[in-house]
């Protein structure tokens, strides 16, 4: 951090109480909103007041529910996105992450800086390395044998299939890559994995103890999980809508999750730091 600045922060997960944290604990002043019962009391309270002064508004990842609301499971009541953007300023910076087109063009609306800190690289090479160790810890409290040895196949080698493949390699695991680039099939062999063509899944699933689906299209349908060896267990790393048909791999006994927000999970103070860097960045160069 350049110089102190005044921060809201508000809704969010586990992620934005440490970010509120991390902020104050910088030497900024910090006031938070929709994340009361996530804090001592006195904190966090939902009265948004005086936040037309903020350098910044930093909302939550994602911004929205899927009830169309403020993503807030620690206010103690609902919030819409309008009610946070109405007592703002023309001009004045917000911060969200994985925005969707409903909350730009309300920030359009009322003229302000909207900027995406989940799009920036360095927020999502930070948040893919909680990812890949969260998806790691699930499968391990999951799975009936060790990683070691196990046969495992990870579709995807972008920034989390890349970490997921290199650290289930370390711990042992006989690791296949799942790709559709001829460049990610010469990195994929480079690094010793074996290599499979992700749009051919559906010839060779059979024999995996272990899939970790990174792509965020579908890609295990019911399909290709009626092709999968008895016990698999599946892991769906994708952002909504996700890559794995959940419901029908319940119809046909296999063990399946999707670990939405994983890093907030698993470690929230690393994914709140790589927020709060994407933030800096983004203030920094703007010469807020």
């Amino acid at each position: 951090m350049d110089r102190e600045r005044n921060f809201w922060v508000v809704g969010g997960d586990l992620r934005q109480l440490k970010l509120a944290e991390l902020l104050e604990t910088d030497g900024n002043t910090v006031h938070t909103a929709a994340l009361e019962k996530g804090q001592q009391e006195g904190r966090g309270g939902s009265a948004f007041v005086d936040a037309s002064r903020a350098h910044c508004v930093v909302l939550p990842i994602p911004v929205l529910g899927g009830d169309g609301l403020l993503n807030a499971p620690f206010s103690r009541k609902e919030v819409t996105l309008g009610e946070i953007l109405d007592q703002l300023h023309p001009g004045q910076v917000v911060c969200g992450g994985l925005l969707s087109e409903e909350v730009k063009k309300e920030a359009e609306k009322r003229s302000l800086r909207l900027f995406d800190y989940y799009e920036r690289e360095e927020c999502k090479i930070a948040n893919a390395v909680p990812t890949a160790e969260g998806a790691i810890q699930v499968a391990m409290e999951n799975m009936s044998t060790t990683l070691h040895g196990a046969r495992v196949l990870v579709i995807g080698y972008g920034r989390v299939g890349k970490l997921c493949a290199h650290r289930l390699k370390n711990l042992g695991a006989r690791v296949t890559v799942a790709a559709r680039s001829c460049e990610d099939w010469a990195w994929v062999k480079a690094f010793g994995y074996g290599v499979e063509d992700s749009r051919r899944l559906l010839h060779w699933l059979g024999g995996y103890e272990l899939i970790v689906n990174t792509v965020p299209a579908m890609m295990l349908d019911r399909q290709h999980l009626e092709r999968v060896q008895h016990g698999v267990f599946i892991i769906d790393l994708a952002s909504a809508p996700g890559g794995v048909d959940l419901a029908a791999a319940r119809e046909l006994g296999i063990n399946a999750v999707s670990l939405p927000g994983i890093p907030g999970r698993s470690a929230p103070v690393s994914a709140a730091k790589a927020i709060a860097e994407a933030v800096y960045n983004v203030l920094h160069e703007w010469g807020v």
